[in-house]
């Protein structure tokens, strides 16, 4: 297995960088713009994200929750809050549910009684890249974006 760093602001609230891969912000610093070289799309509004790179973001009828990423369906919970699988790949919460634990065979290290993850643990010869990349940004994203929303 191989550990990849996870980078965050001096507030500790942003994600400046996944290992290597860079995460650019606007001037302001509020909107993200690229994820190393794929750039982010965003709806006319400019608070919805319609794509990362070519991958394509489509969202529900009422247009707040994610339903596919590319050709990738997302499926929720009983509660319709939190993912529990992309595609065919599982998202795995800890026994309370407070704390993603893994997305598909890629783990999350979250360090002593951390609530942001410090880490991601991959198959040593696995590439993030592309979907795969796209799909762990979403991810921990959105697990920020929920954390945040709690105060």
């Amino acid at each position: 297995m191989a550990r990849i760093e996870l980078s965050y602001g001096m507030l500790g609230s942003r994600l400046k960088a996944i290992g290597d891969i860079k995460l650019r912000y606007d001037r302001l610093g509020s909107r993200l713009k690229s994820i190393g070289d794929m750039e982010l799309d965003y709806d006319r509004l400019g608070n919805r994200l319609k794509a990362i790179g070519d991958i394509k973001l489509q969202y529900d009828h009422l247009g707040s929750r994610l339903k596919s990423i590319g050709d990738m369906e997302l499926d929720y919970d009983m509660l319709g809050n939190r993912p529990k699988a992309i595609g065919g790949i599982e998202l795995r919460y800890d026994h309370l549910g407070s704390r993603l634990k893994s997305i598909g065979d890629v783990e999350l290290d979250y360090g002593n009684l951390g609530s942001l993850p410090k880490a991601l643990v991959v198959p040593i010869n696995s590439q993030l890249t592309g979907m795969r990349l796209s799909m762990i940004f979403l991810v921990l994203h959105e697990e920020q974006r929920i954390r945040n929303s709690r105060g």
